[in-house]
């Protein structure tokens, strides 16, 4: 049974639209060293999807066009596509702030020991994933080692001056609950991460960001096979604010995939559920250079309940201020 199937049929979801565009969030492929439990994209080793370098091209000729300010790098993990490095020097060249959605683990692996140094040269927003800070939860979640492994990179980080007051080298953490429930308060989880690292590890870092598990792709296969999606499904219909509403991020937000094609966010992109066009089908980048984003409809289904249930979930971490 597909993990997704349930979430087509229809959907009682709010209808929204757009505002005006400011980020492009570019999934630089599907290759990654670890593969996660809750990862929404299905990621892992042994993936061959990576965007070539015309279609990296073609994202930092829509930056120019659109007069972005920033570029969100995801995947995957997008240090492992061969173009990332020239993607980044040429965005930064440009004046657009980059963000790079980083497993901490790949900054550890053979290879990969340009990574920490990259990202500091050229002043690269870390979003680093951590789910929490006890070693048993982040290894039953990722795999044996990962905990140390995340460690030993955010302390490589922090000796680049990621995370510390005055150097603007912003390193944030990502947290996801382990199963199908939703993520605690942010602001109360941050201060427990932040006391929990620096007295044990030394760590610092500026935000925590929760993001609530999407029930798609892997997660959304696991909890089929536990028999618990419709519960996870009515627990985020249930959890549903309407106040979330304003901040969901497919309103000032493109998602592209490895191939170029344009979709409302990230998880749409998964669900292969193109951006809305008058003639329908999927929109490849290069079609919308020019394109006003502002006031078009966005896709729905049921999984946009995982961004608006309780204290809502967007890349940025909570939407409730008082989360």
């Amino acid at each position: 049974m597909h993990a997704t199937m349930p979430l087509l049929r229809g959907t009682d979801f709010p209808r929204i639209r757009r505002r005006r565009l400011d980020t492009l969030q570019a999934n630089l492929g599907y290759l990654c060293n670890l593969a996660c439990v809750h990862c929404h994209v299905a990621a892992g080793p042994k993936r061959k999807e990576l965007m070539d370098r015309e279609t990296v091209d073609l994202l930092l000729e829509f930056l120019q066009a659109q007069k972005l300010a920033t570029l969100d790098l995801t995947g995957g993990s997008p240090e492992m596509n061969p173009h990332f490095r020239y993607l980044v020097s040429e965005a930064r060249k440009r004046g657009v702030h980059v963000m790079d959605r980083c497993n901490p683990t790949i900054i550890e692996e053979p290879g990969y020991e340009w990574v920490a140094p990259f990202l500091a040269e050229h002043r690269v927003e870390v979003v680093a994933s951590l789910p929490c800070y006890s070693e048993q939860n982040v290894d039953l979640q990722r795999g044996k080692g990962v905990f140390e492994s995340s460690i030993d990179a955010l302390r490589e980080l922090n000796a680049l001056g990621y995370g510390k007051p005055d150097t603007g080298l912003q390193l944030n953490l990502v947290y996801n609950p382990n199963g199908a429930v939703l993520p605690p308060p942010q602001q109360a989880l941050e201060q427990d991460y932040k006391q929990h690292l620096a007295d044990d590890y030394g760590i610092v870092f500026n935000q925590l960001f929760t993001i609530a598990n999407m029930p798609i792709k892997r997660f959304g296969s696991m909890l089929i096979s536990r028999g618990q999606f419709g519960e996870y499904m009515d627990l985020l219909k249930l959890s549903h604010n309407d106040a979330n509403l304003d901040g969901v991020m497919c309103r000032n937000l493109i998602s592209v995939d490895w191939k170029g094609y344009v979709y409302d966010c990230d998880f749409n992109q998964m669900l292969e559920m193109p951006i809305p066009t008058e003639a329908g089908g999927n929109r490849h980048l290069r079609d919308l250079m020019q394109t006003d984003f502002s006031g078009r409809p966005i896709a729905i289904a049921d999984h946009c309940y995982g961004c608006t249930a309780g204290q809502g979930s967007s890349c940025g971490g909570a939407l409730d201020s008082n989360g």
